[in-house]
Order: C-alpha cells, then structure tokens, then sequence
C-alpha cells in the first residue's frame, strides 16, 4: 500500500513538473550577425535578455547567430519550430521570404519578422522609424563638415536603407547648401573587413564624416585612425569609439516591444500587426551626445529630437523634390507612410544611381 502511494506521489510530481515544462513558453531568434558585433544583432539580443528578465522561469529562449539569408536561415526556422518555439522573431530583411515559408508550415508557431513587409496569420512585422535618428545626425553633420564631403556606407539598395541616406541629406544640405554626400554600397550588413575598406575609401576621397547603414564597429575605428574624421553609432550605442570619432549614436530599443509581444502568446492576445515605431514610443533613441558637438549644435539637435518625439515634426516634410527635380513633397507637406516604406528614389542632391 505504501508502496503504491509513493508511486503514486511520484507520478504525480513527475506530471506536474512536466505540465510545468509544457506551460514554459519557448521564444526563438534568428539573427544574422554575431551577438556580440555591438550593432544591430547586439541589440535584438539586448531585446531577448530582457524578455528573460522579464519572465523569468516562465520562458525559454534559444538564439542561432550568424544565419545568412535565404535558404540557410529556413531551416533554422524550420529546426525552432519543430523544437517547440511558441515564438519566432527573424530579426533581418533577407528573412521575410524564409519566414512566411516556414510560417506556412507551422500555423501554431508565431513568427516575427523585422523590417519586411510581408505578414500573415501567424506572421507579424515590425520596424523601427531609423530614418528620425539619420535626420538628426544629418543635421549634426551638415554643421560639422569641413571638407563639405559625406560618407555613407549603405548595405542593400531597399527602401530602409534609401529612406536613411535621404533623410540624412535632407538634413545635412538643409543647413549647409554645399554639402556632397559620396555612397559606397558594400552588399552586407555584416562584414567588418568590407566596412572598413569602405570607410577608408571615403576617408580617402574627402570625407571628413562616417556614416554607416551596417552592424559592425569597423567603420568608427577606420575613423578613429584619421584626425578630424567624426562618425556615428549604428543600431547601439558603440560607446567605445566615444572618446574617439563617434559623437553620437541611433540606438534600436526593441526590448519593450519583445516583451509585449512574448507577453501576448503567454496571454493568448497575440494577433498578426504590422508596428512601426520611432522616437515617440522609444523604439529608436540617440545615443549620448558628445563634447565635440558643440553645446549650440547638441541644443538643436536635441530640439530635433524632443520634436520628432512629441510628432511635432516630421523629418520628410516639405519642400523636398526628387532626384529629377520634380516636386515629391511640396511646402509643409509631410511623406505618407505608404511611400516611405517602398521608397526606391533619391532626392534632390543626391548623386550617382540606385544600384537594381
């Protein structure tokens, strides 16, 4: 009879310890750099350490760094999913096509995915507005060039990246009239070698300031190695570098957002949404400003910045044309959602082509 109770004691503590297991949400991340490239992938990673911190006992997270796009990154997905992820968040553009794949095969998996476009049931996207922190550093730089020549690193020709080269030309030309931007399209969001060669080269060609559309800190110390040449934090802080060239920085904060959405699996809320979000909810934030700013030119900058944040201003509005010269936006006319999330032109000012 003992006997008999005390295997039925365990039985249950075994049923109930795996009934906690099974309770346990399990929440993926596909990433496609290394966590540790103090960029992009750093900061969805920063995002997932806080829904742990958040819930605890209560979650699970896994994380594959690294994953190119495309094919690659689909079986990784596919691998979360039949693992038991409740949860997938695929945090590059390149995933959009590998997620609805996968998504399609597993209805009961909920899936993520950054800076695309393309949604379904179980498929939500999400974005932050970069282009309000490029307008801010435009600013900043049309006003601290010397040589008049910007550089801009840009990773892939998609509208993310074209709306950030705008709206830091807007901004630069909108204080300095003589300003020349030069843009070097490396094709990689993630490459070191390749991002310091680029920042050489414009280094070489007159530029005086960094711009970059890519994760790694590579461009700040290629900047770091030329006297007078300033730069900017991308996607994190890259404090490091803030002795040296960089002087202030776009920060991604996607850990509130992880946190809601992880929350409304747990709570069975969850929907698909497209969210797009900036300075007003805290998805995008600017980094320390430093001393080699000027105190003048950190007040402006920080008005800019309070407001993009209380939607008293918007960094596309007009008058702005076209590369061609014909009117896009005329006199406080502000962009529409719309065009800025499939913008594939330039504006006036800015030279050379998009590369197809």
């Amino acid at each position: 009879m003992k006997l008999t109770m005390l295997l039925t004691g365990v039985a249950l503590a075994l049923g109930l310890a795996t009934t906690a297991m099974a309770e346990k949400t399990k929440v993926g991340f596909v990433y496609v750099g290394p966590i540790g490239d103090n960029g992009w992938t750093y900061e969805h990673d920063q995002g997932r350490r806080a829904v742990e911190a958040a819930f605890g006992d209560a979650v699970e997270t896994v994380y594959v760094e690294n994953v190119a796009e495309g094919p690659d990154s689909e079986r990784v997905m596919t691998q979360m999913a039949l693992d038991g992820a409740d949860l997938i968040f695929t945090t590059s553009f390149g995933y959009m096509d590998p997620t609805i794949n996968v998504a399609g095969k597993f209805p009961n998996v909920k899936f993520e995915h950054a800076t695309g476009y393309k949604r379904a049931d179980n498929v939500s996207t999400y974005s932050a507005r970069f282009y309000e922190g490029r307008a801010v550093q435009g600013h900043i730089a049309g006003k601290m060039t010397n040589s008049n020549i910007i550089g801009y690193i840009a990773s892939y020709p998609i509208p993310e990246v074209i709306r950030g080269i705008n709206a830091a030309y807007l901004h630069a030309s909108r204080v300095n009239p003589d300003v020349e931007f030069k843009i070097i399209w490396v094709y990689t969001w993630f490459d070191p070698a390749k991002e310091a060669d680029a920042a050489k080269a414009l280094i070489e060609q007159g530029a005086d300031v960094i711009f970059q559309h890519t994760d790694s800190t590579a461009p700040l110390a290629a900047a770091s190695e030329a006297p007078g040449v300033i730069g900017f934090g991308q996607a994190s802080d890259m404090s490091e570098y803030a002795d040296g060239p960089r002087v202030t920085s776009i920060i991604d904060n996607w850990a509130p957002y992880y946190i809601a959405r992880t929350k409304a699996v747990m709570d069975g809320t969850w929907e698909s949404v497209d969210t797009w979000d900036g300075m007003s909810t805290g998805m995008v934030k600017m980094g320390r400003m430093t001393n080699r700013i000027p105190a003048e030119l950190r007040a402006e900058a920080q008005n800019m910045i309070d407001s993009i944040a209380a939607g008293k201003y918007h960094p596309f509005t007009g008058p702005i044309n076209k590369q061609d010269g014909s009117t896009w936006l005329a006199k406080g006319e502000v962009a529409d959602d719309g065009t800025l999330a499939s913008m594939n032109f330039y504006i006036e000012g800015v030279t050379g082509d998009i590369p197809q």
